[in-house]
């Protein structure tokens, strides 16, 4: 490997920043570099934008724990050469992978270890509103999932029934665990989260239209 990745110059911080910051910074360029905002761009684009939205994963998966992070930091003083090119994250998991916590010891394949970008990604609606109190009985997620999935069979058969039954799910959640309404929680976050929930959403709906 000729050029070592620079996680921290992919997600656009600084080496000392928090983990709040590294959270904050993945949450930004994950929306901005995912590849559901191409849906009209050509194949080589749309490569290029998973390749980037690929080495986002990366950077958080490593960053944000800070036991990956102080075992990454170790490497990257050892490196004269470092590079935000999406491609050079590849080799460099198929390379050191087995040195991270949790890394690829447990698994096998050169591109084992790598984090599932979208399994990083996950859902930016859940987790901007996941909750910080303790779990509660799962009434309204049982109860979201029937009426989701209802819908969603009506709307577009058994592919719509899933959808349906899993959103519902989600959203019943908030409300088992903040004992009130989805639009109450919502109007309670700040003026970027909610910006970031649109975003999360809107690539979701393009992402399965095109």
């Amino acid at each position: 490997m000729s050029q070592f990745p620079d996680y921290y110059k992919l997600l656009n911080i600084s080496r000392t920043a928090t983990q709040e910051e590294v959270r904050q910074a993945y949450r930004k360029e994950s929306l901005k570099t995912h590849p559901d905002r191409l849906a009209n761009a050509s194949p080589a684009e749309k490569q290029a934008a998973t390749e980037r939205f690929q080495a986002i994963a990366d950077a958080y998966y490593i960053l944000s724990d800070s036991q990956r992070r102080r075992e990454y930091d170790d490497l990257y003083n050892t490196q004269s050469s470092r590079t935000d090119d999406p491609s050079s994250t590849y080799s460099f998991f198929s390379q050191f992978a087995n040195i991270f916590s949790g890394g690829a010891s447990q698994s096998s394949g050169p591109n084992a270890a790598r984090p599932d970008a979208e399994g990083v990604f996950a859902d930016v609606f859940e987790e901007l509103l996941r909750p910080e109190v303790e779990r509660r009985a799962p009434i309204w997620s049982w109860v979201g999932a029937a009426c989701g999935g209802g819908i969603g069979f009506i709307v577009a058969n058994v592919p719509g029934l899933m959808l349906g039954a899993f959103a519902g799910n989600r959203l019943g959640a908030v409300r088992d665990a903040k004992g009130k309404s989805v639009a109450a929680v919502f109007s309670e976050l700040s003026g970027s989260q909610k910006a970031e929930i649109i975003q999360a959403l809107a690539m979701k709906v393009l992402g399965s239209a095109f």
